[in-house]
């Protein structure tokens, strides 16, 4: 019997790409949309998307949440949670566009939000911090109603569907940022839905993963003691939880939070200088949880940036390129070409190198 496209497992599969302007000038989504077709073949439809960083700067103050709903009542419930802690400063529907390929799409609606002052008061927590508990208590109380990013002149658009349908599908055309992610899905060991399609976000931290992760359940057991709840039925929800934990929380710096996550072998660290070897040793006894093992490469998205990091052993490809201002990533060479024909510096990363390119400043203000 012959076999079709969706019933064999690729264990390479699923595709990750980025484009992001280190000036910090427009760029037309349609762009990251031609990455992904080249790597269609690392998809089985079963679920696309991106994260678009500066798109909102007409509200740039404002939280913005993307929220997918099942239901109207579900709407009706987020609402009346969300009015009591916050100031709904603007809400629509998402434009989309009606596509064969793309189904059963819930109810899509953006909300532009403000923290009430008198509630951080109460809660005697930081902005960020409030925001990121609202996140949680909706996605585990608030029955189909789901956070799809909740950061600030930033979004996420994913859907179950090939990538390059989920693009056309939400008219990503028409919307320009400084910062592009991308991902076609192959899920192997979870189910293909609307909320769980990458890419993951908390505030502003985004992640779109090729691989599978076997130290999930440590990670996730570490990460809920902090409040952090997985409800979204995959392991990648997992590292956008801990990027925030090290980055937000613990004010780890991105190259130490690539320690953390894809730490040198302990016969690497030995061959280390003593200072070196001390930093290495602490972060590695310190989060020893948040260790990912398993075959991986992630994109992580920031306010202003984007870091690329691969496992270890290299057992998920990942290559980088440029052109000018312009600096890509991708599972594949082809998929940069795609966007770039005559992109320069084509590398490809060493297991655990983290690849961090941001945004200069000036081009920020």
């Amino acid at each position: 019997m012959d076999l079709k496209e969706g019933q064999i497992r690729i264990p390479s599969g699923c595709a990750v790409s980025a484009v992001i302007s280190r000036q910090g000038n427009a760029v037309n989504g349609e762009k990251i949309v031609k990455s992904m077709i080249p790597m269609h073949e690392r998809s089985n439809g079963l679920g696309g998307g991106f994260a678009a960083y500066g798109i909102y700067p007409e509200y740039a103050e404002f939280y913005a949440f993307h929220m997918f709903f099942d239901s109207r009542q579900a709407k009706i419930d987020f609402e009346t949670y969300i009015k009591e802690f916050f100031e709904i400063v603007k809400s629509e529907i998402i434009p989309t566009k009606k596509i064969r390929a793309i189904v059963n799409e819930p109810l899509i609606m953006r909300y532009f939000l403000a923290p009430m002052k008198s509630r951080l008061a109460d809660a005697q927590l930081d902005e960020r911090e409030f925001v990121a508990r609202t996140v949680m208590r909706i996605n585990c109380k608030i029955e189909g109603a789901c956070v799809v990013s909740s950061g600030k002149n930033m979004g996420v658009f994913k859907a179950v569907g090939y990538p390059e349908d989920v693009g056309e599908f939400y008219s990503l055309s028409e919307y320009d940022a400084y910062l592009w992610t991308a991902h076609g899905r192959y899920p192997t060991n979870t189910p293909g839905w609307w909320g769980g399609a990458h890419p993951f976000g908390l505030l502003d931290y985004t992640v779109v993963h090729n691989g599978e992760i076997s130290s999930y359940d440590a990670n996730r057991r570490f990460i809920e003691m902090f409040g952090y709840k997985c409800t979204l039925q995959t392991d990648t929800e997992v590292i956008t939880y801990i990027a925030d934990f090290l980055l937000r929380r613990q004010k780890l710096t991105l190259e130490e939070t690539a320690l953390v996550i894809a730490a040198p072998f302990w016969s690497t660290i030995a061959k280390c200088d003593k200072e070196k070897k001390d930093k290495l040793t602490y972060l590695r006894y310190v989060f020893s949880s948040l260790l990912i093992t398993g075959p991986f490469s992630i994109i992580l998205g920031f306010d202003g940036g984007v870091m690329a990091l691969n496992d270890r052993l290299k057992l998920r490809s990942m290559v980088t390129g440029e052109k000018k201002d312009l600096f890509f990533i991708a599972s594949e060479e082809a998929a940069i070409r795609a966007m770039e024909p005559e992109a320069e510096n084509i590398y490809s990363p060493d297991g655990g190198e983290p690849i961090i390119v941001k945004v200069e400043k000036e081009a920020q203000k």
